[in-house]
C-alpha cells in the first residue's frame, strides 16, 4: 500500500516511521527545505521532549476536553519516544517539573534520531513540496503539489500542524486540505501565547528583563478567585508578559478579566524579605533608596519598584521608615499586572481548536 505524509515534523516523521515500519511503501513530503524546523526551536533549541507525569495526568493538564486523546496517549505512550530516541543512540535527562531534555540539550539531535530512522526504512522524502489539494476517489487520493506534480496513494496523513510560527511552515494548510475532504473545520486560536497587560509604561521599562525563578498567580478579578498559580521563568517584553510559566494557562484566562500576580522572591516570606531588606540598609546607611536595592533586585526593576512605593528614590535608607518599607515588601511579593488581551497567533506556541 502506497501512503502519503504531508508534513515534516515530529509528528509526520513519526507517521512516515510508522506507516513504513507497517509495510508500506511511504512517501513524507515537506513544504520546507528541511524536516522538524520548529522541532529546532522546541525548548530554546534544547527541545522539551516530554515529561515523565503519568499519562492520567497528561490528560487532566489538556484544557478542554483532554479525554479526546485518551486513546492517543496511550497507543504512543512519553515512554515510548524516550525508548525510541534511546533505541537511535540518544540518552534523556530529567529536569525541574518533571520535564525531559536530550542528554546533549541539542534538539538537532533528536532531529537527527529522526532523519536516521527515516533513511534506515526508506522512506522517500520530497523537500519544497507544498501540497495545494487533495482529491478522493473511491480509494485512492490525488495530491497536487504546487508545482504542478501530482502524486497518488492508497492513503494519506496530514501532519501540517498549526498556524503559529509561520516562518517554520506553519501556516494552517492542513485545515484548508481537511476541508478539501469534507472535513468541519472549528475556530483556530492561539494557545501557550504571550499576554499584554494594559499598564504598557511599566512593560516598556522592564522591557527584556528576564527572570528565572518567580512565583505567578493569575486572579479572575471579577470572582476574585486564583484560577491559576505557577512557578519558574518568566519574560516582560513591550507589550506585556511571556515565558514557560506565562504561556502555560491561556485557555483558563478566555473571557476573563485577570489580574497577573508576580512574587519577585517567593523564597522568602514577608517576614524574612523585611529582615533581608534591613540588613540591605544596614550596609548602605548613607545611600539613597534608588542606589541601595542593587543585592537584592535587578537593576531594571529597582526605579519601577520604587517609582510604584512613591517613595522619594533620593531619600536615605536610615530614613526609610517601618511603613515604607512594608510597601516595599508588599511591591515585591504582589506585583500586579492587568492583563488586556492575548498576542497574535503568529507569536503562539501552540494552535488551539481546529479539530475536524
Amino acid at each position: 500500500m502506497k501512503v502519503i505524509v504531508i508534513g515534516g515534523g515530529p509528528a509526520g516523521m513519526m507517521s512516515a516511521i510508522t506507516a513504513s515500519q507497517n509495510g508500506n511503501e511511504v512517501i513524507l513530503l515537506e513544504k520546507m527545505e528541511r524536516l522538524g524546523r520548529k522541532l529546532l526551536i522546541t525548548g530554546k533549541g534544547r527541545c522539551n521532549i516530554t515529561s515523565s507525569l503519568p499519562i492520567q495526568e497528561f490528560i487532566q493538564n489538556i484544557p478542554g476536553n483532554g479525554q479526546f486523546l485518551y486513546s492517543a496517549f496511550n497507543n504512543y505512550t512519553n515512554t515510548d519516544i524516550i525508548n525510541f530516541l534511546k533505541s537511535e543512540g540518544l540518552e534523556v535527562k530529567e529536569e525541574r517539573g518533571k520535564r525531559i531534555f536530550p542528554i546533549t540539550d541539542k534538539s538537532l539531535d533528536v532531529l537527527k534520531c529522526f532523519e536516521k530512522k527515516l533513511k534506515a526504512l526508506n522512506v522517500k522524502i520530497e523537500y519544497n513540496a507544498e501540497v495545494v489539494s487533495i482529491k478522493k476517489d473511491l480509494d485512492r487520493f490525488e495530491v497536487e503539489l504546487k508545482n504542478g506534480t501530482i502524486l497518488n496513494s492508497n492513503k494519506v496523513i496530514i501532519a501540517t500542524g498549526g498556524k503559529s510560527y509561520p516562518l517554520t511552515g506553519s501556516t494552517g494548510d492542513g485545515y484548508k486540505l481537511a476541508k478539501q475532504l469534507g472535513h468541519t473545520v472549528t475556530q483556530i486560536k492561539p494557545s501557550l501565547v504571550p499576554f499584554e497587560a494594559y499598564d504598557k509604561k511599566t512593560c516598556k521599562e522592564l522591557q527584556g528583563l528576564s527572570l528565572k525563578n518567580v512565583g505567578i498567580e493569575f486572579k479572575d478579578i471579577e470572582k476574585n478567585k486564583v484560577i491559576y498559580e505557577d512557578f519558574g521563568e518568566m519574560l516582560f517584553t513591550h507589550f506585556g508578559v511571556s515565558g514557560p510559566t506565562i504561556k502555560n494557562i491561556d485557555e483558563l484566562l478566555k473571557n476573563k478579566k485577570i489580574i497577573l500576580k508576580i512574587d519577585f522572591k517567593p523564597a522568602l516570606s514577608e517576614e524574612k524579605l523585611d529582615k533581608r531588606i534591613l540588613r540591605d540598609f544596614d550596609e548602605e546607611k548613607n545611600k539613597e533608596l534608588k542606589h541601595s536595592l542593587d543585592k537584592l533586585l535587578p537593576k531594571k526593576l529597582i526605579p519601577v519598584i520604587i517609582e510604584k512605593s512613591e517613595i522619594n528614590p533620593e531619600k536615605r535608607v536610615n530614613e526609610i521608615t517601618k511603613q515604607e518599607r512594608k510597601i516595599l515588601v508588599n511591591l515585591l511579593k504582589n506585583f500586579e499586572l492587568e492583563i488586556s488581551k492575548f498576542r497574535p497567533i503568529e507569536e503562539a506556541i501552540i494552535t488551539s481548536g481546529g479539530r475536524y
